[in-house]
Parts: C-alpha cells; sequence; structure tokens
C-alpha cells in the first residue's frame, strides 16, 4: 500500500511515489475502535433504507426508503420506528432536516424537492425545472437554502428558500453524474463528479463553476468530505484510494485503503478531530475505515455487524460524536467514535 503525491495544472504535471505506508498502517491504532450499532427496519431491506440524518436535538433520527417510497424516523432511546407517507413515484434519494425540523427529501424519481412537516405529515412540493429529473443529495447553505446533484440529468442546483426558486447549473461533459457533494466555509458547494476523474466547484455568487482534474483518467470519485484546513476528501471507486485535493495549489495525495483495489469506497464523513471515515463496500461485511491525515495513518477497519452489503452514505452528529448510517442490509446504524 502506498501513498501517491500529484501536483496538478489542470492535468497532472508530476508523480511521485513515497515510502509503503505498510509499517505506519499496521502500528496499533491511537484510540479504541469504533462501536457500530444497528436498528432493523421494520419494513424491510427491499425498501432500501438510506440516508439518515440526525438533527441537532438528537430525539429521531430521519431516514428515506427510496424503494419503497416513504420517509422514516427512528428514537434510538425506544427502538421505536414511524413512516410517513409521500406522493406516489418519489423515490426518495436522500434527506436533510432544517432547525425548525422539518424534513427536506429528494425526489430521485419525480423531478422534485419536498418538504415533510413530522407533526403533520403534510408535504410541499417544489418541482424541478425542466431537463432536471433526478435530485439526488442535498446540504444546506448557511442561509438555509439547498445546494443538490442531480447525477443522470447532469447538474448541480440550489433551491432558495426565500422564493422557491431553482438555479441550476449544467456540468461540463457527458455522463458526468454529479454525486456527493457539501459546503465550504465561503459557502460555496464542492462535488464530486462520479463519471470522471473530476472535482468541481461553484461560486454562489456567479454560479461560475470550476473543475479540478484527478491525475488518474481512470478515477471515479463518490463521496466528499471536508477537513477543516480546507482540504477536499474524495474515496476513488475504481481503485479503492482515499484522496485529498489541495483545493489552492491542485496537488493531490493518495492513499491504498487497506482493502486494496476492491475496496469499493463509498460513504463517508469527517469529525469533530479532522479525522476521515470511509466504508468499504467492496468487502463483506462492510467495514469502516478511519485516517488521520496528521500521521498519515489508517486508524480502524472495523465490520459493519448486519455485513452492511451496501453503506452508501453517511452523516456527522456532532453532540454525540457519532455517524448514522443506511445499509442496504435494511438497517439504520450509528457509529460511536472513540
Amino acid at each position: 500500500m502506498s501513498r501517491y503525491t500529484f501536483a496538478l495544472a489542470g492535468a497532472a504535471l508530476a508523480l511521485t511515489t513515497a515510502a509503503p505506508l505498510a509499517a505506519q498502517m499496521m502500528a496499533p491504532p491511537a484510540d479504541p475502535e469504533p462501536v457500530i450499532k444497528e436498528w432493523t427496519v421494520p419494513w424491510g431491506a427491499e425498501g432500501r433504507p438510506r440516508d439518515p440524518f440526525m438533527p441537532a436535538d438528537g430525539e429521531r433520527v430521519f431516514f428515506v426508503g427510496q424503494s419503497g417510497n416513504y420517509i422514516g424516523s427512528l428514537d434510538p432511546a425506544t427502538g421505536q420506528f414511524q413512516q410517513y407517507e409521500i406522493p406516489e413515484g418519489t423515490n426518495p434519494h436522500n434527506l436533510i432536516v432544517d432547525e425548525a425540523g422539518q424534513v427536506w427529501y429528494a425526489g430521485n424519481r419525480n423531478g422534485t424537492i419536498g418538504r415533510l412537516d413530522p407533526a403533520t405529515g403534510q408535504s410541499k412540493i417544489f418541482p424541478m425545472p425542466e431537463g432536471v429529473s433526478d435530485p439526488h443529495t442535498l446540504v444546506f447553505d448557511k442561509q438555509g437554502n439547498i445546494w443538490f446533484t442531480a447525477q443522470q440529468s447532469g447538474v448541480v442546483g440550489r433551491l432558495k428558500m426565500a422564493t422557491g426558486q431553482v438555479d441550476v447549473v449544467t456540468v461540463e461533459g457527458q455522463r458526468t453524474r454529479p454525486y456527493g457533494i457539501l459546503m465550504d466555509d465561503q459557502d460555496n458547494p464542492w462535488i464530486v463528479l462520479f463519471g470522471t476523474n473530476r472535482v468541481m466547484t461553484v461560486d454562489a455568487a456567479t454560479m461560475a463553476p470550476r473543475y479540478f482534474d484527478l491525475p488518474r483518467e481512470e478515477a471515479r470519485p463518490r463521496r466528499i468530505g471536508r477537513t477543516t484546513d480546507g482540504m477536499i476528501w474524495y474515496g476513488d471507486w475504481t481503485a479503492g484510494m482515499l484522496g485529498r485535493l489541495n483545493p489552492t495549489t491542485g496537488q493531490v495525495t493518495e492513499w491504498q485503503l487497506p482493502g486494496g483495489e476492491r475496496a469499493r469506497p463509498y460513504a463517508m464523513g469527517v469529525d469533530s478531530r479532522d479525522r476521515v471515515w470511509v466504508f468499504q463496500t467492496g468487502i463483506q461485511p462492510n467495514t469502516l475505515v478511519g485516517f488521520d491525515q496528521n500521521t498519515e495513518s489508517f486508524l480502524s477497519d472495523t465490520p459493519v455487524p448486519s455485513g452492511g452489503r451496501t453503506v452508501r452514505h453517511m452523516h456527522f452528529h456532532a453532540p454525540t460524536n457519532s455517524f448514522w448510517f443506511g445499509a442496504d442490509t435494511g438497517t439504520i446504524g450509528q457509529v460511536i467514535l472513540p
């Protein structure tokens, strides 16, 4: 397993290979292993429960049933689940919860973003403009607007809360597949383009895109993270690499995950200590791997108790120092970090 550093200026200019990290990665972890808990969703794995989001109050975690066409919630203290109806044909892919407790969900099949009031069970629907059929992953900016990706439509969009207006940026190229998304400290979105070897950002003031080419043409970044130093992190689905992009210099550094080329990194996130965590989904059971960029070492390789099958997305809940995730085994899970 090796670390690779690439200096970029639109395309790769230089490639250097550092010394193997095997010795570092075999060293005892500095912290105990994470603890993973799972709750079995009563409506079945075939409904594909996924993308949970725990609001700051920590009382209920909300999630979508993508194939089952529902919104669900779990009370971790009691293990009780509740299901909410949404319009037929929505097939939600992802959700987020605002400060007022309203649940916003991506209508991946019917080209909408919905807002569910859990108190009444009623939804308000925001249709997408023509040509945008599949909102994918949602994230709030500091003003409470929602930025989103639309994978098959090839766009990045913003839903303005004040007006309900939707603005979109069409990603250059064919089959770009905009996927994971996050906001930086300047309130600009960063997106990985799963159909290409590129990362992009959008200037929120002008809606102008900017692109960064990853050095290997076969690289396919799927999810994205960001540490407090401004570094952008991604998992390369094709080669089993964990990558770091410096948005100022364009330099890319990559580390081979413990699972090797078959690791299939998918769900990922960053905790309050700037450790990067990623699920390896090419391995059964799926395993959670942590990475400390200060020591350039992996922290753990923790299996999912249910097996996981595929863990696709996770959300960090700072008050409890934990991640929430959904697994294709039909569970909602919590990772309690050391």
